[in-house]
């Protein structure tokens, strides 16, 4: 536990210096994490009998680069517009182009499992690690609304693991993770709401949005939503490591695993903030 601890202090201190020291260091670290997480799917998948063909999956994160220093490759891409869309669009027909190439002219070496878990990882890792990218790109205050992203994961994992050692009883999932409860679940849904309100008042005094900042029932539907697509996130990293028959994806951080590990609910979190501030609050 004291290990954990120490580890999640060291990770946020780290997490603020990437914060201050602008979107361009975020998406690099990203694309650092991106490289490191589909390593870590791909071996998980080895070890359940697939195979993936690893060079297509180190290959898509730089689509990763191409987000974060658009502004500099394509000046007039200052927002996520056509231009962009349609490279990222290209990039990843060409992947999947030569994915089913070696398909055919490979066939006695890959499966079409393997292709399909190679493309798996993709999706998985790198189009998901993606959506970090663009909310710090989001209107001019991205460098608040990331914020959300982090508390949306990492305040429903804290609230479920303090409810569910206190209160737990009831078994939720039995089989891909034997530990969690409902009362867990339910408490890290409820703990969620609340960090999120607490997150908005802080945020609504920096003038976000507009001058009167978000209101406050906006926070109370990401909490819910974040509350429970969080654990979703990290009940389906349990779900492949249970199939690959592991228990972590890696040892990057002692006492939490690997990058997977740490980022499970975060890599469906950061989606639900993108879309929820883009679609219901207009903000690009």
């Amino acid at each position: 536990m004291k290990t954990r601890i120490i580890s999640a202090v060291a990770a946020l201190l780290f997490l603020a210096v990437i914060m201050f020291l602008g979107r361009e260091a975020l998406g690099i670290t990203v694309f650092i994490l991106a490289i490191i997480g589909i390593h870590e799917f791909y071996g998980a998948m080895e070890s359940a009998g697939y195979k993936p063909i690893r060079i297509f999956g180190w290959l898509s994160c730089l689509s990763l680069l191409y987000l974060s220093f658009r502004d500099i490759i394509i000046p007039e891409a200052s927002t996520f517009s056509f231009i962009p869309l349609k490279g990222l669009s290209l990039v990843m027909f060409l992947i999947i182009l030569s994915l089913f190439c070696i398909l055919i002219f490979k066939y006695d070496k890959y499966k079409i499992t393997d292709i399909a878990v190679t493309v798996m990882g993709m999706l998985y890792v790198v189009f998901l690690f993606s959506f970090i990218i663009l909310v710090r790109y989001m209107g001019d205050r991205g460098d608040l609304y990331i914020w959300l992203v982090f508390a949306g994961a990492w305040a429903p994992d804290t609230a479920a693991y303090f409810t569910g050692v206190t209160f737990g009883r009831t078994k939720i999932l039995p089989v891909i993770s034997p530990k969690k409860s409902m009362e867990g679940s339910i408490g890290g849904v409820v703990g969620c709401v609340a960090v999120m309100l607490s997150v908005g008042l802080y945020l609504n005094t920096r003038g976000i949005y507009d001058p009167n900042g978000i209101p406050f029932y906006h926070y109370i539907i990401l909490g819910l939503l974040c509350g429970v697509i969080s654990q979703i996130g990290d009940w389906a990293a349990s779900a492949i490591k249970r199939h690959a028959g592991i228990k972590d994806y890696g040892r990057l951080m002692p006492g939490h695993g690997g990058v997977l590990d740490r980022f499970d609910s975060i890599l469906f979190i950061a989606p639900v903030i993108y879309f929820y501030l883009s679609i219901f609050l207009a903000i690009t």
